[in-house]
This record gives C-alpha cells, sequence and structure tokens, in this order.
C-alpha cells in the first residue's frame, strides 16, 4: 500500500507546491473597479478549491488559500474563520495598516508545503484595508487566530511563505511530530 504525502495529495487537488515561481512573487493588484470581472472569477476559483480541500482535510483552525496557490499571480485570498457557520472573508488588494505590538507564536501549516508545521510570532490584532469589487476600501481590525489566517495569507500575496517569520534558527517539525491537528489555537485569555 502506497502512502500519499499530505503535500503530494493538496498538488493533486490543484494547489501550487513550495519552489513554484508564482509562490515568491508579488502578486498583482487588480484595478477596481474596472476588473472587477477577473477578481470575481477569481474569487469563485478560490472558493471552489477551498471546496475540494475541505473535502479531504478537515481544519479546525480556520483555513485560507490565496490566488498565487492556485497559480493565479493576483491579489485575492480567500479565508474561512474557523467557527464553520462564520462567512468565509473575502480579500482583494489586502494591505496590512497596523499591527499590536502584542505578539505570540503558534504553529502554522501551509497548503503549498503540508508535510510540515512551524512556530510563528504574529501580532495578535491588525488592520487591513481591502478593496470591494466596486473600487470602494474597506478597512477591519482582525485579532488572534483570525489574524493569524489573514495575515498568512497576505504573506502568500506579498511572495513570502511562513518560513520567513520563523525565529533564526527555527526549523519546521514534520507533520507526524505535530500534535495539534484537530484543535483550535491556544490563547491566553
Amino acid at each position: 500500500m502506497t502512502t500519499v504525502r499530505p503535500s503530494e495529495q493538496m498538488r493533486d487537488l490543484g494547489v501550487v507546491q513550495y519552489g513554484a515561481p508564482v509562490l515568491a512573487e508579488a502578486a498583482r493588484l487588480f484595478d477596481l473597479p474596472a476588473e472587477k470581472d477577473t477578481a470575481e472569477q477569481t474569487v469563485e476559483t478560490l472558493f471552489a478549491a477551498m471546496e475540494r480541500i475541505a473535502r479531504v482535510h478537515p481544519f479546525a483552525k480556520g483555513m485560507g488559500i490565496a490566488a498565487p496557490q492556485i497559480g493565479i499571480g493576483r491579489a485575492a485570498a480567500v479565508v474561512q474563520p474557523a467557527d464553520p457557520a462564520a462567512a468565509a472573508i473575502v480579500l482583494l488588494n489586502p494591505r496590512i495598516t497596523a499591527r499590536s505590538e502584542e505578539m505570540d507564536e503558534q504553529f502554522e501549516g501551509c497548503l503549498s508545503f503540508f508535510d510540515v508545521r512551524g512556530i510563528v510570532l504574529r501580532p495578535l490584532t491588525i488592520t487591513v484595508v481591502t478593496t470591494e469589487p466596486d473600487g470602494t476600501e474597506v478597512t477591519t481590525v482582525y485579532e488572534r487566530g483570525l489574524a493569524r489566517l489573514i495575515a498568512h495569507e497576505i504573506d502568500h500575496l506579498d511572495g513570502l511563505l511562513y518560513t520567513a517569520r520563523m525565529r533564526p534558527g527555527m526549523e519546521p517539525i514534520p507533520v507526524e511530530e505535530y500534535r495539534q491537528t484537530g484543535r483550535a489555537w491556544a490563547y491566553d485569555q
């Protein structure tokens, strides 16, 4: 019996894997509202990819996917919060405009190299400006696990993987050694 590695499974579901040039390049912004149709098609493609992935892997911490991860070098991402009843968050041309000084470290995984998990230092609160398809800018504040998910996807749009955020000398661990699958991130209250 052959075992399919988690990264191979993601590749088979259409997720671009580590080493692909599109993952290391800054995504091109949408000219909104002029490219409204293109932006909406990209978001639909992201939702379809997210649905395929969610059918084969549970995400207790929520999940996100950025356009470069499906081979589209445009500034779009979709995040599904940990609460399955919560609406998905669409990010078009997102940029972080403020970060809290309060930080924490948690393990993160990435669909583009799903065989490992790494400890990443991130701010507990971020302020993000996105653009609606009609060109309107919207500012939203995200906290804790949702801030982490959003920041991770915005990093993808900037051509960064979470390993770039790990402390010097830290290395990702094999997914087989990771013991927090199926559990939400822990935060001190």
